[in-house]
């Protein structure tokens, strides 16, 4: 009893005792606004408070400090979180070899994205960003990427509108934009059709489940919890690995069957083929840090399936993610929408007086011809630039380093740029950085990029997003044809949530009520 009742005392006084030793050492130090920084804790328990809003507490924290920086300091976490363009511009460019992944974070995503592009540096990164960057460089990949959206806007997704708006339920607009995306990139990167607008949704859950999971370890107050769930295959951890298997069957379906074509004697020009072909010249890169044991077959068809994973990922959630906020804030500013409208009308006058054909019902956009649509773009940048479809990415110091803000990076700590508080900072944006407002995109009424270390919602330096043209082409073109075939309503007031995740999926999705104009 009596040891309980001192127990007791001394957690009560804890909190006492860390507020005094934080204030006595405060007077050594400058003054920072940042997330107060107790001894031996650290900010564990902001951190804990915030953890289901973490996007507006490191905002709102951020955005009191002058230099946009402050620090994350937890038991065996510690690191900073920065929205100043020129730390950006530090980490992943003019320093980009002393900021690789690293290790926590590739660590924490290994069981989900193997060393897939994405959780790779080093060698193994150059070699899937070589044969990559040459397959998205061509003009054919671009022509079978217009081609295959139009595919799939014609016989998927306008006919699923069309039913939907003729029964007048409401639907997900989040998971129309899912299956429509996750078709895309198969086709496009990988010469399958998974038919994934039709019922069978549980390949879709899966792959929710396991980057959504997967990317939760990261939130964890205590890091290291998440390896009891996995150890004793209990709670998410027992779920992520049961998503994984589902993954793992569908993408070693797509490897195996490419092989059987190869040796009937088949041969494909697309992404996978080019990865299959890396792999047979780099065997060296396959074996080195392999994960147990196995033939070379077995191996290689291990690192393909890392590979293809990382793009489905990609291809999937961000084109998805993105479009789903997108015709979220434009239900509120309906000057925006009849401005993209005026635009594609005018697209449509102007082919109408070259070729003199009557408009079809269904109607599909070249790409000279989105190319043309400058607001469209603009309206689609704002809105990742509020609601960007990465909202954080993390590199890890390879060795001690001073960011241009004075901060001092200790070997070993993380360096997190916030992409979603970075849209939101009044010193990079102005007093309107709140405001849905795509005419800061414009200039005499032609699109202006952004600065990408100011607006790095594609990254930018060496590891700048490959894909950057596809996912334009595949949400004009979705938001071309839906805006002018349809009228989206979405709910009145309603204001959605985000998951924590490695992407900014809507929590619940986008429920709308389509009606044809």
């Amino acid at each position: 009893m009596a040891i309980s009742h001192i127990l007791l005392a001394f957690l009560l006084a804890l909190p006492l005792l860390l507020t005094f030793l934080a204030a006595r050492s405060s007077k050594k130090r400058p003054v920072y606004n940042g997330p107060t920084i107790y001894p031996i804790v650290g900010n564990i328990f902001e951190f804990f408070i915030n953890r289901r809003r973490f996007l507006e507490w490191a905002t709102d924290a951020a955005s009191r400090i002058p230099s946009n920086t402050f620090r994350i300091q937890r038991p065996g976490v510690s690191g900073f979180y920065t929205c100043n363009p020129a730390n950006v511009e530090h980490i992943l460019r003019t320093h980009f070899d002393n900021y690789p992944k690293g290790q926590r974070f590739t660590y924490l995503l290994h069981d989900f994205l193997g060393r897939g592009i994405f959780n790779v540096d080093g060698e193994l990164w150059k070699m899937q960003r070589k044969a990559a960057s040459y397959e998205f460089k061509t003009n054919s990949l671009r022509n079978f990427v217009v081609e295959t959206v139009q595919w799939e806007i014609r016989n998927r997704l306008m006919p699923l509108l069309c039913n939907a708006a003729q029964i007048g339920d409401c639907i997900d607009l989040q998971n129309v934009f899912h299956g429509f995306a996750f078709d895309n990139i198969c086709r496009v990167a990988f010469g399958v059709d998974p038919l994934h607008l039709r019922p069978s949704l549980s390949l879709a859950q899966a792959f929710d489940d396991a980057t959504h999971i997967s990317s939760g370890r990261f939130f964890y107050t205590l890091p290291h919890l998440w390896k009891l769930e996995r150890f004793f295959n209990v709670g998410s951890e027992k779920r992520l690995r049961e998503a994984i298997l589902v993954v793992d069957e569908f993408v070693m379906g797509i490897i195996r069957s490419r092989r059987s074509e190869e040796e009937e004697g088949r041969v494909r020009e697309d992404l996978l083929s080019r990865f299959m072909a890396a792999v047979m010249a780099n065997p060296e890169l396959v074996i080195a840090g392999c994960d147990g044991e196995g033939t070379m077959a077995d191996k290689t068809d291990v690192f393909l399936r890392d590979m293809v994973v990382s793009f489905i990922m990609a291809g999937r959630d961000t084109t998805s993610t993105a479009l789903t906020w997108f015709f979220w804030l434009l239900s509120s500013r309906p000057s925006v929408e009849e401005a993209i409208r005026l635009e594609i009308s005018q697209v449509l006058k102007a082919r109408k007086e070259e070729e003199e054909e009557e408009e079809e019902e269904i109607v599909l956009f070249s790409f000279e011809e989105l190319k043309s649509m400058h607001y469209l773009q603009a309206a689609l940048s704002e809105s990742m630039r509020l609601c960007p479809p990465v909202p954080v990415d993390t590199k890890i110091a390879a060795s001690d380093d001073v960011l241009p803000d004075g901060n001092v990076v200790r070997k070993g700590c993380f360096v997190s740029y916030g992409i979603y508080s970075m849209g939101r900072m009044e010193s990079i944006w102005g007093s309107d950085c709140l405001e849905f407002k795509p005419e800061r995109w414009l200039r005499n009424g032609e699109f202006v990029g952004e600065n990408p270390y100011r607006y790095p919602v594609f990254q930018a330096g060496p590891r700048i997003c490959l894909g950057k043209e596809m996912s334009f082409i595949q949400m004009k073109s979705i938001a071309a044809s839906i805006i002018h075939r349809f009228s989206v309503t979405v709910k009145t007031e309603y204001v959605p949530k985000y998951t924590i995740s490695i992407t900014l999926r809507m929590k619940g999705g986008l429920p709308v009520v389509i009606s044809r104009r």
